[in-house]
């Protein structure tokens, strides 16, 4: 027969493996991507910038928070965005979701944009995209 003393431990001993188990659901869900598709448009261009939009597709477990990661490889750089926190460091871009937007369920979708800046010679669209660390192919593989 177990003691009261005992249950309480063993109560306690349940709330903490659910409490972690949960905790580490939490991290999981935000961070699995089994693939993605980027579509990454230049809407509109000028003497020395640019617009574009970003639509980013979740082919893999929904997640509740995203950072898509890309370079530019012409010196182009983001000077004000929407619909997600850009940062830049040297040729490298960080997009993350803002607090509205940041679930992407199976199949959905999350789009941003930015103005930036161009060379005036050469504006090439980046050649990869990675989702919370996923590189995105179009597929899952």
């Amino acid at each position: 027969m177990r003691t009261p003393r005992t249950r309480t431990m063993l109560l306690a001993a349940t709330v903490a493996a659910t409490a972690v188990a949960g905790a580490l659901t939490a991290v999981t869900a935000s961070a699995a991507v089994a693939g993605c598709r980027v579509d990454y448009q230049v809407t509109n261009q000028w003497s020395g910038g640019f617009g574009a939009n970003v639509t980013v597709t979740n082919l893999g477990d929904p997640v509740t928070a995203w950072t898509l990661t890309w370079s530019f490889a012409a010196g182009q750089q983001v000077t004000q965005a929407w619909n997600a926190t850009v940062i830049q460091s040297g040729t490298a871009v960080t997009a993350r979701n803002v607090d509205y937007n940041g679930t992407i369920g199976t199949g959905g979708t999350a789009a941003f944009g930015f103005n930036g800046s161009w060379n005036d010679v050469s504006n090439p669209t980046p050649a990869s995209f990675a989702l919370n660390g996923t590189t995105c192919t179009g597929g899952t593989a």
